[in-house]
């Protein structure tokens, strides 16, 4: 039996990918697509939605989830801690929910980013730059917030050294990290974080050459929602950590 799923956003460009995925794959069936005009208790009857609105829309669609017993998928930008937080008290009082946030569908990020977290615990100037398509609403990236957060608790109370963070130019402090943001046409999706010591410079770089890369990892978020319960934050809480050698 194929799971059911509905695509909330399924008329922008990343909804109408996932859509082309879901329909694609045989252990599921695009049960609904929804665009801004559509009433959100057309996802009613679909075992999973995935999210893909803009972030004043994307609360409500997780709402109606949670409240009709539909688990949900979020990829869409704009969640804050707080709000996550909010989230997971909502979520702790309906058992059989699970909200899965993923800030990037994309597995080459998602270890991009743990790469930057293990690098983060030997360097002290620490900056990161995301660049984005000219039509990206949101800034900074949900990646690099996520990137950011994943920083500073692998640092937790180490200083970060961020000199001038009160200049604009010198880009938005996100969980102590200075993010600059450009967005530009020609581009999909790039982010370097950098780290700087004494004699030396380290840069892990990710770069989206084309949405075939969010392939796997949609289908990974997929698969595992039909046993997450609760409020999961990015693939990489999905994603099994390599055996120690005995």
């Amino acid at each position: 039996m194929r799971t059911k799923v509905a695509v909330a956003g399924a008329s922008g460009r990343m909804g109408r990918y996932i859509s082309d995925v879901i329909a694609a794959a045989s252990d599921f069936e695009l049960f609904a697509r929804l665009n801004s005009k559509t009433p959100l208790n057309e996802m009613l009857g679909a075992d999973i939605v995935v999210d893909v609105t803009l972030p004043t829309v994307s609360p409500k669609v997780v709402e109606f989830a949670v409240e009709n017993g539909i688990r949900a998928i979020v990829g869409t930008s704009g969640w804050s801690g707080e709000r996550i937080t909010a989230l997971e008290t909502r979520v702790a009082e309906a058992p059989d929910a699970g909200v899965l946030m993923v800030p990037n569908f994309s597995l080459g990020s998602v270890l991009a980013s743990q790469f930057a977290a293990t690098a983060a615990r030997f360097f002290e100037s620490i900056e990161i730059v995301e660049a984005h398509h000219a039509n990206k609403i949101d800034s900074p990236s949900g990646t690099a917030v996520r990137t950011a957060e994943l920083i500073a608790e692998a640092r937790r109370f180490l200083p970060t050294v961020a000199p001038h963070a009160d200049q604009r130019a010198r880009g938005q402090l996100v969980a102590g990290i200075p993010v600059h943001s450009l967005r530009v046409r020609g581009i999909t999706a790039r982010q370097d974080v950098i780290f700087a010591g004494e004699g030396e410079l380290l840069t892990i770089s990710h770069e989206t050459l084309s949405q075939d890369s969010y392939e796997a990892g949609i289908l990974l978020a997929l698969r595992a929602m039909r046993t997450l319960r609760g409020v999961a934050v990015g693939l990489d809480s999905l994603i099994e950590p390599a055996p120690t050698a005995p």
